[in-house]
């Protein structure tokens, strides 16, 4: 029942704006943090940004100063607002949940041209 739902993914021109959401749905422990991550082919599995139920946010030091991660705790929503996208931001990015366990979401597709 549990589930991840993904949303805001698509393709996008470099220097151009997206904003991904992540809504965590009919969870019944207490999320301690989200975030997410991102993939690309031929490549591991990078943290992008993370934010805890605190508040403590984590960036990439390749995203700083371009992506803002947020939430909604009521909600149990985590954003990705992403600006000034570059080609190598191209990945499927994967939403990442944890309480006592870790559970991730089916993943969005990134593409930015050049």
């Amino acid at each position: 029942q549990a589930r991840l739902v993904e949303s805001g993914g698509g393709l996008v021109q470099a220097g151009g704006s997206l904003r991904l959401s992540c809504v965590a749905s009919d969870w019944r422990s207490s999320i301690n943090g989200m975030g997410w991550y991102r993939q690309a082919p031929g490549k591991q599995r990078e943290l992008v940004a993370s934010i805890t139920s605190g508040g403590i946010t984590t960036y990439a030091d390749s995203v700083k100063g371009r992506f803002t991660i947020s939430r909604d705790n009521a909600a149990n929503t985590v954003y990705l607002q992403m600006n000034s996208l570059k080609p190598d931001d191209s990945a499927v990015y994967y939403c990442h949940l944890w309480d006592r366990f870790h559970y991730w979401g089916q993943g969005t597709q990134v593409t930015v041209s050049s």
